[in-house]
């Protein structure tokens, strides 16, 4: 993926993001459902998040960013800040 594409997919689950949020205070949703599916969105996300960083780190290290690849969730979720 090129960082465009990252970031429209960023976009993407943002928007879906708040979309199930507004579903939930319509009542078109449970908030069990809407917690299930906000966890799988912010797991999407943080792996966005962190595909986009490593193309960035690489590029400003002069090296190609296409090597750069998505971490697997249990990897990037594990991560502390």
């Amino acid at each position: 993926m090129r960082d465009d594409e990252i970031l429209s997919r960023i976009s993407a689950l943002v928007t879906e993001e708040h979309e199930l949020r507004g579903k939930l205070s319509a009542g078109e949703v449970t908030s069990e459902e809407e917690n299930a599916r906000v966890k799988e969105l912010e797991v999407a996300l943080d792996q966005c998040w962190d595909l986009l960083r490593q193309r960035r780190a690489r590029r400003g290290a002069g090296e190609d960013p296409d090597a750069a690849s998505a971490r697997p969730a249990s990897e990037v979720e594990g991560y502390r800040q």
